[in-house]
């Protein structure tokens, strides 16, 4: 009865967080690993946080007190800073956080302060672009694997429909003409309009960057079908080797008879979180050069505002190009140096990943170690690693992966000493379950652990016609 009461929205079980991505890190929050507090516990490895170089800001902050402080020339600005509430931003972050994105760019490509709306962080910035472009139970196409995140992000409120690009290993997860295609119909079979395409370049979960065929190949299609394309770049600080990253706008820029065409239905979703490493400020932003989709989502960026107080300390620091310089660099150097630390850590273990050249993770290729070529059996290895190995990691079903045995594995949320322990781990791990005939070509391994039993069907996605009827 009391349910009655309720919205269909809050009582219903399409948030996502059923996901083994979500259900990975609740695992983890009753079993943290803890050097010395719990050194047997779970280590984290399904979180894409940037840890790496805090003290690059930390530094900065002790050397810039009186902004720390919300002081300018000495003198406190706090009433100024929590007065202030209008939801077009401070014109100084705004233009700071414009000229950062051009730098992470190279400086090949510039934007424009007033075409920027801020919100608070990526997830409100994909949701506004959502509910700005699309209505109710229509759809955007995705290249799978995808952020697990997205099936929450894009659709719980807003109501639209996401229909998978299936791209696979045999290319590399690569976008293919055939797969565009087979999506777009595949979305007309369910009777759903499609209004664009969502893209994450540099890609979560598979650390790499499109390529420039790729871009264009997206660009014919949305011009050919007259749609939408949004880009998610949230990663493109975080590029650490070649081939480099090249924003769909720089894109643009140098294809002029493209850019015409398209100029008003290309978005970019930037954040702070992953560059910066600063999730917890919740700074996101949409980037557009539609008049009306700004101030759409101007308007509904009350909803999530970035804070007065988060918005002049950042203008401060990113307006400091010295800093900003020597932060990117000396970041993605980090970045580079873990990212070899994971790969070699794999390698001794047997195991290989996709090439990869960006982002906080690798797309890891355990099919080896699968009982079977099913999603069942990917389900099985990932509760042995999480509850056995006790690393949390995230299984490619979560992320609408076509092929069984992919996995997401992080390596910048935390210390050298502990990513040296997780491989350590998992090393065993590969040791005893080879040994022991458990892989694909021998023996099924028990799964009576009364733990792993209770994760049951909440973990499963199994094909495209499952999240269909999800829907």
């Amino acid at each position: 009865m009391k349910m009655r009461l309720l919205s269909r929205k809050a009582t219903c079980n399409t948030h996502g967080q059923d996901s083994s991505y979500f259900l990975g890190w609740q695992e983890y929050e009753k079993n943290p690993y803890d050097e010395v507090l719990n050194p047997k516990g779970i280590i984290q490895m399904g979180l894409a946080e940037n840890q790496l170089s805090f003290d690059l800001l930390e530094s900065w902050l002790a050397k810039n007190p009186d902004t720390a402080g919300f002081k300018r020339d000495g003198k406190s600005i706090f009433r100024e800073l929590a007065l202030f509430q209008d939801y077009h931003g401070l014109p100084a972050f705004k233009k700071a956080l414009v000229d950062f994105m051009a730098e992470i760019r190279g400086n090949r490509v510039t934007f424009d302060p007033n075409h920027i709306v801020l919100t608070a962080g990526a997830t409100s910035a994909n949701e506004t672009l959502m509910f700005c472009l699309a209505e109710k139970g229509e759809a955007f196409l995705l290249p799978t694997p995808y952020y697990p995140g997205f099936d929450r992000d894009l659709k719980w409120r807003t109501g639209v429909e996401i229909v998978p690009i299936q791209c696979t290993s045999s290319n590399n997860f690569q976008i293919t003409e055939a797969a565009l295609q087979q999506a777009y119909q595949e979305a007309e079979k369910q009777n759903l309009r499609v209004k664009g395409i969502l893209v994450t370049n540099p890609s979560n979960p598979l650390g790499t960057t499109m390529s420039r065929d790729e871009l264009n190949l997206l660009i014919d299609f949305i011009s050919d079908k007259d749609m939408h394309l949004i880009s998610d770049e949230i990663y493109s600080g975080t590029v650490f080797s070649s081939p480099g990253f090249v924003s769909v706008m720089q894109f643009l820029n140098k294809n002029n008879s493209l850019k015409d065409e398209v100029w008003d239905r290309v978005h970019v979703v930037y954040s702070l979180s992953k560059d910066l490493g600063l999730p917890g400020f919740r700074v996101g932003a949409i980037y557009s050069n539609n008049d009306t989709v700004i101030d759409a989502a101007t308007k509904m960026s009350s909803f999530g505002l970035v804070s007065s107080q988060t918005q002049y300390l950042l203008s401060a620091m990113l307006s400091d190009k010295k800093f900003t310089r020597n932060y990117i660099t000396r970041n993605q150097k980090r970045l580079k140096r873990r990212h070899r630390m994971l790969v070699s850590g794999l390698q001794k273990a047997g195991i290989s990943c996709l090439d990869s050249n960006a982002g906080l993770f690798c797309w890891v290729d355990m099919r080896h170690l699968l009982q079977s070529n099913t999603f069942e059996a990917e389900m099985e290895l990932w509760k042995k690693i999480v509850y056995d190995v006790k690393l949390n990691i995230s299984p490619g079903s979560s992320c609408h992966c076509t092929e069984p045995g992919w996995f997401r594995v992080c390596f910048a949320n935390m210390s050298e000493q502990t990513l040296e322990l997780a491989m350590k781990r998992l090393k065993a791990f590969v040791v005893e379950l080879t040994t022991k005939g458990c892989s694909q070509n021998g023996a099924p391994f028990s799964s009576g652990n009364s733990k792993r039993k209770s994760l049951s069907k909440w973990v499963f996605r199994l094909s495209s016609r499952d999240r269909e009827e999800e829907r």
